[in-house]
């Protein structure tokens, strides 16, 4: 697993370790059943403080990306609930997407472009 964090971005940190584990698992780096790093040796790794990694790790267990074991630590088990649960909450995702594309002028035709490009890098 590859993690780079940039301390001078103006997101959280744990929001971009966060993102990168997702990421990760969207390209097929990160399996069901892999084991993550204990949260001290990221947090050593990444040279960040052990809360920020914990808080990382309990988000994404809060939205179904990971299982917390005491015994095994964090494992990735991505959960699916239903297609029409997992559409609402992208939904209200992009809502705010779309909203920022429209303040900037994007097009339509522009953002699908965007979304297909993404879709065939993660799908590579």
């Amino acid at each position: 697993m590859w993690i780079e964090i940039d301390f001078n971005s103006p997101e959280a940190i744990y929001i971009q370790l966060r993102n990168q584990i997702v990421m990760e698992i969207a390209q097929d780096r990160l399996h069901d059943g892999d084991s993550l790093p204990s949260v001290r040796s990221m947090a050593n790794t990444l040279g960040v403080n052990m809360h920020t990694v914990n808080k990382a790790y309990a988000m994404l267990r809060e939205e179904g990306y990971l299982k917390l074991d005491r015994r095994k630590g964090a494992i990735v088990s991505v959960e699916k609930s239903s297609k029409q649960d997992e559409l609402d909450k992208i939904n209200v995702h992009m809502q705010m997407l779309v909203a920022q594309a429209i303040c900037k002028e994007i097009t339509k035709e522009e953002m699908k472009q965007i979304v297909a490009e993404m879709y065939d890098t993660f799908l590579l």
